[in-house]
């Protein structure tokens, strides 16, 4: 790689499309290929591995040690293309019209593209001591299955650097309009271990199928009743907590008590609902449910596996600095939420306000034949540039 000739956040984007780095996967080819670009240009940086170091964190600071600075943060992994109708290879950037094609485009490797196009920008600035406060470069692995990896990129940069950043923009896509907001998300599997035998005896044993259905139901009360108590934010679509069963499986023939019965459920919770609080009413019903069933049969029990850490929600202040910020350097004049999770509100609990901005349409993300306009790799390269305007000007 040679830096006499600076790459595009389109070819930089061609590159980074071209590493079919799913959420769970190691992420090292993809991190080599950014780390080689970032000794070209001789930029210092940290990596934060695994406990098996096959996948790292990175980030890295462009700009005077001083208080005061913002991180630009994104995920390195993509979702799976597997059963998707794509009509161009999803690993391959194709420009078709305005518009680039490829896994990744938007969600969200376009602002990693745009984020290490602007490094020779940024370094140009700080050579010439316009720099009076530092950006920060944040990119993570393993979002796209829980954010699993945010928490201890935020917590590293918190923990490495004696100065203290201002806050983090999450560079999620959003069509480059603020996002203040963000719902959390938590993901569990529930398993219910009951009885088996003939389906006549059905009052004599406890089927799973059965038990696990009255679980269903009472998760789906459960959000019913936090919208009947107003426990609803109008800044998101929906509006309240969402509950959500998406599988469920048990049983071997119909006429067989069923055993066991396993059901995966989300729910992704507004700021105002405290994610503990459901997971602890959850589990006082189940335990009501045990002592209950254990009448008819001991072995009864009903058990709760976390597929992730929970993801906390965002909710960023509209008259906070980084709000001001976003919006000079973006133009918006009004901000917005996000239903789904980002590792916005990881940012924000380790200590650095954040608001959620970036190029593409999310619309586009986890989908088929995903792009991202040419338009918005440019507007995201002039908000940067803007930013490090505000950072010369502090």
């Amino acid at each position: 790689m040679t830096t006499t000739q600076p790459l595009t956040a389109t070819q930089i984007l061609t590159e980074l499309v071209s590493f079919p780095v799913l959420g769970g996967d190691s992420n090292l080819p993809v991190l080599n290929w950014i780390t080689n670009y970032l000794d070209s240009y001789g930029v210092s940086y940290q990596t934060v591995p695994n406990e098996d170091g096959s996948k790292a964190a990175l980030h890295c600071r462009i700009g005077p040690a001083v208080d005061g600075g913002i991180i630009l943060s994104g995920h390195m992994d993509v979702v799976p293309t597997v059963g998707q109708p794509w009509d161009t290879d999803p690993f391959k950037l194709t420009l078709k019209g305005d518009k680039l094609y490829g896994r990744g485009s938007c969600d969200m490797k376009g602002f990693l593209a745009c984020c290490l196009a602007s490094v020779p920008l940024l370094l140009s600035r700080n050579t010439a001591g316009r720099l009076q406060k530092p950006v920060y470069f944040a990119f993570s692995y393993d979002e796209e299955i829980g954010c699993m990896a945010g928490d201890i990129t935020a917590e590293a940069i918190r923990d490495f650097y004696d100065e203290k950043p201002a806050g983090a923009i999450i560079g999620e896509p959003t069509m480059l309009v603020p996002m203040v907001g963000q719902k959390g998300i938590m993901v569990y599997t529930t398993t219910v271990r009951g009885s088996q035998g003939h389906s006549s005896r059905i009052k004599e044993e406890v089927d799973a199928i059965h038990e696990a259905a009255r679980l269903v139901v009472w998760l789906e009360d459960k959000m019913d009743s936090l919208i009947a108590a107003g426990r609803t934010d109008d800044r998101f679509h929906p509006n309240h907590t969402s509950i959500h069963v998406g599988t469920i499986k048990g049983g071997s023939a119909f006429n067989i008590i069923a055993n066991e019965c396993s059901f995966d459920w989300d729910f992704r919770n507004i700021p105002m609902d405290d994610a503990q609080d459901i997971i602890d009413a959850f589990e006082k019903h189940c335990q009501e449910r045990v002592a209950l069933r254990r009448q008819t049969f001991p072995g009864f029990a009903i058990e709760h596996v976390a597929m992730h850490p929970p993801v906390p929600p965002l909710d960023t202040a509209e008259d906070a600095p980084i709000v001001d910020l976003i919006k000079k350097i973006t133009g918006a004049s009004k901000t917005s939420t996000v239903a789904y999770a980002a590792e916005a509100g990881q940012f924000s609990n380790a200590g650095f306000p954040s608001v959620i901005c970036g190029p593409g349409d999310i619309a586009q993300a986890h989908r088929a034949n995903e792009f991202c306009a040419v338009e918005q790799l440019d507007g995201c390269m002039t908000m940067i540039a803007r930013l490090a305007d505000s950072l010369a000007e502090s």
